[in-house]
């Protein structure tokens, strides 16, 4: 597996073949887009609301966007953030990690949570921090297994949607 930034073209827009592959990934989670309420029709994604969403996460300080590709293909997506917005909080924290639908239960998931570790280990963080939506149990289950523990449960600050926030040890 390969993790590359998000490319951006110089007037900071997705290439067009990019935002395609995303648009593709993004619409293969139709359940999880249900469960977040992120699309207003999760089983119409289109690639002007996957662009107006990556902008949104790229508009956050210290955030990036990463593509993770196996033989090629686009096989999920991640949004990591260097810093919390709460002062607070000195861990990074994975905001998604989301694995094309068609490519899910071939350990892609699992991979690309541990190149994320690898990232934030290399760059001397002790802990990454991640929300799990209450109403998405196979997403609890999935990080849970990788030895992430729920330390609160409290709003997304965006939504107001209830989370699990979970934190694993980068020893």
């Amino acid at each position: 597996m390969i993790v590359e930034p998000l490319p951006l073209t110089p007037d900071h827009d997705l290439p067009g073949e990019v935002l395609t592959e995303l648009t593709a990934l993004y619409a293969s989670n139709s359940d999880f887009h249900a469960l977040s309420g992120d699309f207003p029709d999760p089983d119409d994604i289109r690639p002007e609301q996957v662009a107006t969403a990556l902008a949104g996460e790229l508009a956050q300080p210290d955030a990036e966007v990463l593509l993770a590709r196996s033989e090629g293909r686009l096989v999920g997506v991640a949004i990591t953030l260097a810093h919390h917005p709460d002062p607070a909080d000195p861990d990074p924290w994975i905001g998604l990690l989301m694995v094309d639908a068609r490519e899910q239960r071939q350990g892609h998931g699992r991979r690309l949570a541990r190149l994320l570790e690898d990232r934030f280990r290399r760059a001397g963080r002790a802990a990454v921090r991640l929300a799990v939506l209450e109403n998405n149990p196979k997403g609890l289950a999935f990080w849970t297994a990788l030895g992430y523990e729920v330390i609160d449960h409290r709003a997304d600050r965006a939504l107001g949607r209830p989370c699990a926030v979970l934190r694993k040890r980068l020893d």
